[in-house]
């Protein structure tokens, strides 16, 4: 009994550790800005939507001469990544997390836009359906692009969470994605609440359920790149409140090695 005590304390000490990455924050200021648009004004507006309840602001401008339909990021005054409306458009904007979960194309065709990914180190608040259609599908989105650097690395290590370990079996997209890291030499692990036969679940993966807090109100997406090549990744996320999530995502190196001790216990 105390054991199993003890057990429970280091999942809860887990997540707090894993809240603790996903809360820190700071540095300069963000912004997104779409120059000359030549899509109606509900389309930079989407843009304004998604972000209106974060520390990203975003700005519409015509002042910028021979660019059309350009978003770019700017940090601290400088821009840093620039990305297409379309591309925007294409994997974020005009989408819904169907596209993620129904099959692989978000992870095949949509790569997530650099505007987008360039907001790595920065804690934000979401909020899933019905209270926001585009706030969490960033999680997704990210998700996604941290498996693909692992598909393309064919090595290395992938830890992910899904609080029902059944999402992997119900979400065709999902599903094939693990499968497909299977034929790599990828080491997978999942994480979540044991609420399916083990049998149902891709074979290549390692299984560590549980129903402790860290399995049932975390979600990370943590890749350590083989030897130090590649870009390594982590996001974690944090339910906070029914569908209401506090993440952050990283390319730091050191950071990621940090999350994934921690998540390397559970």
């Amino acid at each position: 009994m105390r054991l199993a005590a003890r057990t429970w304390d280091m999942h809860d000490a887990g997540l707090e550790q894993l809240r603790v990455f996903a809360e820190r924050s700071g540095g300069p200021s963000r912004s997104l800005v779409v120059l000359n648009s030549s899509e109606p004004a509900p389309l930079p507006r989407l843009l304004e939507q998604a972000f209106e309840a974060q520390n990203v602001t975003v700005e519409v401008t015509r002042d910028v001469e021979e660019v059309t339909d350009l978003v770019v990021l700017v940090v601290d005054g400088e821009v840093v990544a620039s990305s297409s409306l379309d591309e925007l458009m294409d994997a974020y904007l005009l989408v819904n997390s169907d596209l993620y979960r129904t099959g692989t194309s978000g992870i095949d065709k949509y790569a997530a836009p650099e505007v987008l990914t360039g907001l790595h180190d920065t804690s934000f608040r979401l909020r899933g359906f019905p209270h926001s259609n585009k706030e969490k599908l960033l999680l997704v989105l990210i998700s996604r692009h941290i498996e693909s650097l692992a598909l393309d690395a064919g090595d290395g290590t992938l830890r992910s969470s899904f609080q029902r370990l059944s999402r992997l079996d119900d979400e065709r997209g999902t599903r094939e994605v693990y499968e497909r890291l299977g034929d790599t030499d990828v080491d997978t692990h999942v994480y979540g609440v044991p609420d399916i036969d083990r049998e149902m679940l891709p074979d290549a993966v390692d299984v560590h359920g549980g129903r402790t807090p860290v399995h049932r109100d975390s979600w990370f997406v943590v890749f350590d790149s083989p030897n130090g090549e590649g870009e390594p990744a982590a996001l974690v996320a944090i339910e906070e409140a029914e569908n209401e999530w506090l993440g952050r995502w990283t390319f730091d190196a050191e950071q990621v090695a940090e999350v994934a001790d921690v998540v390397a216990d559970i």
